[in-house]
């Protein structure tokens, strides 16, 4: 197997071109980014992908941001899905990342509409990966497990850093979700959780080792599934972000650290350990 990574353009202020430059020479494959609204954004993303060489992942958001409107009603998230996912039919990313749903919605609401948000992607060719994500319908391990056994035909894309708020702890405390869902899982979103947030200061600093090395360990997980399916390709895409996930500092509002160093170095450690891990399972 081989890895792809992305960058993602969540919390990025740079222009377009300029951070597309920026991901290929650090060596990421393609960047993500939410899935254009109109045909001057659809050229711009499509032309200066074609320029770096670089390949595309789809994010598609509903009911009007990360924290979806709380009286969004399940067809009204069906129909973002469905606009979005004609735009995708176009464009052909490699992945769609989907932030779709309520974590209020009772268990059959939310089977229904997991149901038919598979069944929009699956009728336009365009294979949606649901995001584990708060504020969603799989915003904890155990409600994900218990819907994930009604709708095996789902994928996802698994961030694990948002259980670890949830749940305060690390999830190498539920492996056996993480090792039931793990055939599922077609697409990785690499930010480290601590017991009290989605996202450490950074990931590189010794007092949040553990906290990276438990990550790694479900990451693993994901990997040997996607071996055991025959897959030839894994994606990840580090992600941390801004918008209150990145630490700022009282009174200045100054942040702690630089954003696209913290994914440059989680790109350039990912790799590194995915052939790590390659080589110690193979032999």
């Amino acid at each position: 197997m081989n890895m792809l990574l992305y960058r993602t353009l969540w919390g990025v202020t740079a222009p377009l071109a300029q951070a597309a430059s920026e991901a290929s020479e650090a060596g990421f494959d393609g960047l993500e980014s939410r899935v254009p609204t109109s045909v001057g954004q659809r050229n711009a993303l499509l032309q200066t992908l074609e320029s770096r060489g670089l390949r595309w992942n789809a994010e598609i958001v509903t009911g009007g941001d990360y924290v979806p409107r709380r009286d969004a009603t399940p067809d009204e998230h069906l129909a973002e899905i469905r606009e979005a996912v004609a735009v995708c039919a176009d464009l052909n990313p490699d992945r769609v990342n989907c932030i779709v749903g309520l974590d209020a919605w009772d268990g059959d609401t939310a089977t229904r509409f997991l149901e038919q948000a598979h069944e929009l992607g699956e009728r336009a060719g365009v294979p949606l990966c649901i995001e584990t994500h708060r504020s969603r319908i799989f915003f904890n391990p155990w409600t994900t497990a218990a819907l994930l056994k009604r709708l095996p035909q789902l994928r996802l894309t698994a961030d694990i850093s948002h259980w670890c708020v949830v749940a305060e702890r690390q999830m190498d405390t539920e492996m056996d979700v993480i090792r039931a869902m793990a055939p599922q899982v077609l697409h990785v979103h690499a930010r480290v959780g601590y017991d009290q947030g989605p996202q450490v200061p950074h990931p590189a600093a010794p007092e949040y080792q553990y906290c990276l090395e438990t990550h790694q360990q479900c990451w693993e997980v994901f990997w040997e599934a996607a071996r055991k399916r025959g897959e030839s390709t894994v994606t990840m895409t580090p992600e941390f972000g801004s918008d209150g996930y990145l630490h700022r500092l009282p009174f200045t509002d100054a942040p702690v650290a630089d954003l696209w160093q913290i994914n440059h170095w989680m790109g350039d450690t990912q790799r590194a350990h995915f052939r790590h891990w390659q080589g110690q399972s193979v032999s």
